[in-house]
């Protein structure tokens, strides 16, 4: 696999001619913060930040996807078929995305495409898709990444890396997707040893920035009704008005909901994302609320990150320590204290 290296401003003339053969998607500045939006001919593409508030998860997982659409006119001869709703399974590239968010993509993985169970609106998307990664030479203060299997410069689902090297960018392919991509992009030169000795420099100062470490490796031995019964579940919770924000930021959760709708008798069935954090997602028909307590969804929510999914998978914890979860909660609910009251219970 080749390195390339390239200005700044041949990378950025570059992701716009590839327009032409993907549907290309790039961090943009948006008020206080940063997205990934669509690159169209007016967006400016602004590759200087830490990580965008929202995770580019929706890239492959919309968060309001049109499943079906059917009829609901008794005198239509398709009157209550459910017929599949066109979908854009297109290549697209995804440019700039830190390597967290793409270690994110391969944890939702493991539920959407596995040999029990394939989405295939997920698969196809993802697929179709090349992650074009951007190493954190500053990683956030809230960033864990290196103490769930990752790191600032992590390769791992990634199709490229690019390396911000001050005035250019060192660009290296990791698959034969990655590959296809650089070939498209006029400019650019082979990377020398020096170029490529200045990104090990980069990439090593990085990983020495990360101040935030906790230990996971021990939540696999824990026993499980141990840690569900464990009397600091309530005291965690007290401070949670269940907003949501959490895992509706996480580039790891991957809850949803399915809703008919009818609008003068024609009817869409959407999948809309939801989350363990609503009082409403264990409300059966009856009135019944298995979780009917703000503490039961809490513990939910840390006991699927951090004990369920390690002991179905025995893969690691359902994270990849991006740190929003941390950085954005309204009460200062912290995964990583979370982690240590588990392990020391």
């Amino acid at each position: 696999m080749e390195n390339k290296v390239f200005s700044k401003d041949e990378w950025l003339e570059g992701i716009k001619a590839l327009q032409s053969e993907y549907k290309v998607f790039v961090p943009v500045k948006a008020g206080d913060f940063h997205k990934f939006v669509r690159l169209e001919e007016q967006t400016i593409p602004d590759l200087d930040y830490q990580n965008t508030r929202l995770s580019p998860k929706s890239l492959v997982y919309p968060e309001s996807e049109r499943m079906f659409e059917f009829s609901t006119d008794e005198n239509d001869p398709d009157y209550n078929i459910l017929k599949e709703a066109q979908k854009d399974f297109g290549p697209q590239a995804i440019i700039g995305l830190r390597p967290c968010d793409a270690h994110g993509f391969l944890i939702v993985k493991r539920n959407f495409d596995n040999p029990e169970y394939k989405d295939p609106w997920w698969v196809r998307r993802y697929e179709a898709s090349t992650l074009v990664g951007l190493g954190c030479n500053e990683p956030c203060g809230t960033c864990f990444c290196s103490s769930v299997g990752g790191g600032p410069f992590d390769e791992e689902g990634l199709d490229v890396l690019l390396f911000d090297l001050e005035d250019q960018y060192l660009a290296k392919a990791l698959t034969e997707k990655g590959s296809t991509l650089l070939a498209k992009l006029d400019g650019g030169s082979e990377a020398s040893d020096k170029e490529l000795s200045k990104a090990e420099e980069v990439k090593k100062a990085a990983q020495e920035k990360i101040s935030s470490k906790v230990d996971t490796s021990k939540l696999a031995d824990k026993d499980v009704l141990e840690l569900f019964n464990a009397p600091f579940w309530e005291d965690l919770a007290f401070a949670c008005i269940n907003c949501g924000t959490c895992t509706f930021l996480c580039p790891t959760c991957w809850c949803f909901d399915i809703q008919d709708e009818v609008y003068q008798k024609i009817g869409d069935r959407i999948r809309n994302w939801d989350a363990c954090m609503f009082p409403l997602f264990t409300l059966h028909g009856s009135g019944h609320n298995p979780r009917s307590e703000k503490f039961q969804r809490v513990r939910q929510r840390f006991m699927h990150k951090l004990k369920y999914y390690v002991d179905k998978y025995g893969n690691g914890v359902q994270c990849s320590g991006c740190g929003r979860c941390v950085q954005f909660c309204p009460v200062n609910i912290d995964i990583r204290h979370v982690i240590e009251l588990m392990n020391s219970h």
